[in-house]
């Protein structure tokens, strides 16, 4: 029987005996008293609540709100002209008991709160009948209330953790048996999720519990977020991919990564970035806009909601489809796409040269709107080779600066190619850009802001892709070595090979999401990610900290040649398996989350006092780090510029090295310093800290315990 029909059942009965007690109770009073009108007005009331359509009406009204007569009628099942004079009837009772009102002048009905009243008893009265009945409901995950099956436990056993048949009946029979004992009238799906999971841990089934774990977060994880919004820095869509990347995150480590991986995860032998996205989207994509722009993309059926471009005629169309197209490849990439072919794609614009920068700074404003995946959002950074050109490139660096200086924290940025170029050409407005907070890599070949090499460098008009997102945690390793560097590169050796197993487990992964539509773009663009287009990337974290410290080496020759040496291992390990898996694998070092993660894991682990020597600030080495105020006075021959180019030789996945900028150094010194650097190294990025203000979002170098303009003192650098 439907609870509808139950409740409407249970409602006439109470009218009956309702209208009887009233009728014993003031039989004996003259008609037209008061309490007889009262009581009249509630059979009334029960009268009119007898019918599971006017129950609907209240429903509907309750939950959408005001609606006009034909959207009420449409919702509430009344489609057909022939049942035009049915509604009409039962909206008509409703309205003449004051559950239901009209407000003439918008034309559209809304419950009254007697009627929300009423609505509220008949669902008390709809729980009460189902307690009485002495059966068990279950609410389920898809809004609706049914009755107990344990059958249905059974077919989820079996469909979802792959159980023998036998084996589920068991189960469910323990189930059953505990559930009966609780003496409940309402049930949840997830708490029966929740059992069964119990009893097969208790029955020594760990891995099919696995497989049958329900992912999400608890009310209280959920009302923490909803506290602390001001921590949510992209609004709703903040919120709402933080919570699915914690969801995804589970599903990775509980039931897509092989066992050992994931342990070591967790336990900070190796860290996975962004777990949420890792099957989900590369993180790396090097593209070539002009050729997108130029050929149009063709979405066929995705993104039905944006706007459709063919072969731009104009400078207007050009930078509409720059700014479509961008935004639409940031969002299949979890950490960056690097954009070449920007300079070649307004060449033919080159006589308008001011209107090209007025045209680019507005694509930059649209294209940092784009939806981003949480803080750490992916970066669009712009390739941009110097030596030719140099009106239009001036051009696109006017228009870059515009660009950082309305905008708090850019999320686009530049990588200027100085390889054929001199980078004192433009290094006044360049300098200009740092001190402003601009995004700007400095590098002689493709490399992305984080100083990771393109896996297809012979080629730059085709797409290329690197999954990286993976760090080994080297000081660990060190520690866990008893100073043995044999040893230690066997641990290392040992370690990679299931962790690349992983990386190209998710490899497979997103190449099937991709061919299946999820990033319709890479889909058009990379021949669903074939051999020869994606190259995994193993970043080695706290490298120097492991040799020149933990393992008892000093930075001097010997303790370089055993670094080489612990390169040259990680490098070797990474081709043999790669050749086993018809992978490209290469070995970097550069910025990664993990960095701190590591540092606090292995302080909490081997204790802080162990860890402290060796570590400079709060977390392990990234790279290289040269100070902008020291550079000067450096040389080919100075130990960082010796270590730095060295590295990046022996790296073939690349390694950062960063110009730390003083808070106190003017442009002036800027430029001087990536004068320098460019003259003495390979690829540097500038790092410099401007003050933003929290709460009105200004950006100023002055800034200091106080925003000058709201005077909030919470101020970000």
């Amino acid at each position: 029987m439907r609870i509808d029909q139950t409740v409407t059942n249970l409602i006439y009965r109470h009218q009956v005996d309702f209208g009887m007690e009233l009728s014993e109770d003031f039989g004996d009073q003259k008609r037209g008293g008061i309490l007889q009108s009262a009581s009249k007005r509630v059979r009334m009331i029960f009268s009119v609540m007898a019918s599971p359509n006017r129950i609907d009406i209240l429903r509907i009204l309750n939950s959408k709100g005001p609606l006009t007569y034909s959207e009420l009628k449409s919702l509430a099942g009344f489609k057909s002209k022939k049942e035009s004079g049915k509604f009409a009837y039962h909206l008509r009772k409703l309205l003449r008991q004051s559950l239901v009102a009209l407000n003439k002048s918008e034309r559209r009905y809304t419950i009254t709160n007697l009627g929300k009243l009423v609505l509220s008893l008949a669902r008390q009265i709809e729980e009460r009948s189902i307690i009485e009945s002495g059966k068990m409901y279950v609410r389920t995950s898809h809004e609706s209330i049914e009755e107990f099956n344990s059958h249905k436990i059974i077919q989820s056993l079996v469909r979802e953790g792959s159980l023998p048949l036998e084996l589920a009946q068991k189960i469910t029979e323990e189930v059953e048996n505990r559930i009966y004992k609780f003496q409940t009238s309402y049930l949840t799906s997830s708490l029966i999720r929740e059992m069964v999971n119990s009893v097969l841990l208790e029955q020594g089934h760990e891995d099919y519990r696995h497989k049958l774990t329900r992912f999400g977060l608890p009310g209280y994880d959920i009302h923490e977020l909803l506290t602390n919004v001001d921590g949510i820095h992209n609004g709703v869509e903040g919120m709402l991919f933080k919570t699915g990347q914690t969801v995804f995150g589970e599903y990775l480590v509980l039931n897509t990564l092989p066992k050992d991986v994931a342990d070591s995860h967790l336990s900070g032998d190796i860290h996975i970035t962004n777990a949420g996205l890792w099957s989900l989207l590369p993180d790396t994509i090097f593209v070539n806009i002009k050729e997108l722009i130029e050929d149009g993309i063709d979405l066929r059926g995705k993104f039905l909601g944006v706007t459709r471009t063919s072969a731009p005629t104009s400078l207007d169309d050009l930078s509409t489809s720059l700014s479509i197209i961008t935004s639409l490849l940031i969002k299949e990439a979890s950490q960056e796409v690097v954009i070449d072919g920007l300079v070649g794609l307004l060449q033919k614009y080159s006589k308008n040269i001011s209107e090209i920068e007025e045209k680019i700074a507005n694509s930059f404003a649209k294209i940092s709107t784009a939806p981003k995946y949480g803080k750490n959002e992916a970066l669009a950074s712009f390739r941009i080779s110097i030596g030719t050109e140099p009106k239009l490139i001036d051009s696109i660096l006017a228009a870059y600066k515009k660009y950082v200086k309305s905008t708090p924290l850019p999320s686009i940025g530049i990588i200027i190619d100085y390889e054929k170029g001199k980078i004192n050409e433009f290094s006044d407005i360049l300098s200009d850009i740092i001190a402003l907070g601009g995004r700007v890599m400095f590098s002689k070949g493709l490399t992305s802001s984080k100083g990771l090499f393109k896996g297809d460098t012979k080629n730059t008009s085709v797409t290329s892709i690197n999954l990286q997102s993976l760090s080994i945690n080297m000081p660990r390793l060190a520690f866990e070595s008893n100073k043995d560097e044999t040893y230690f590169r066997a641990r290392l050796a040992l370690l990679m090979k299931p962790a690349l197993a992983a990386m190209s487990i998710r490899k497979k992964e997103i190449s099937d999401l991709t061919r299946r539509g999820l990033n319709p773009i890479l889909a058009n663009n990379t021949q669903y990610m074939q051999k020869g287009s994606v190259t995994l990337v193993v970043n080695l974290l706290g490298l120097k900290e492991a040799v020149y410290g933990i393992l008892g080496y000093e930075n001097n020759k010997a303790g370089q040649e055993i670094l080489a040496k612990v390169i040259a291992t990680a490098i070797e390990v990474a081709a043999k398996k790669g050749k086993e898996m018809g992978d490209n694998v290469t070995i970097s070092i550069t910025e990664s989350d993990a960095s701190a993660r590591f540092s606090s894991l292995d302080g909490e682990k081997y204790g802080k006092m162990s860890i402290h020597p060796h570590v400079e600030g709060e977390s392990y080495s990234e790279g290289i780090t040269i100070n902008a105020s020291e550079i000067d006075g450096m040389t080919p021959k100075s130990e960082k510029i010796v270590e730095s180019n060295h590295l990046s030789k022996m790296l073939n996945g690349g390694v950062l090295v960063q110009l730390k900028i003083p808070d106190a150094m003017d442009s002036s010194g800027i430029k001087r310093a990536i004068e320098k650097a460019g003259e003495l190294l390979g690829s540097f990025r500038p790092i410099k800290k401007v003050p933003i203000c929290s709460n009105c979002g200004l950006k100023e170098e002055t800034i200091a315990e106080k925003c000058p303009v709201c005077k909030s003192p919470y101020i970000l650098a």
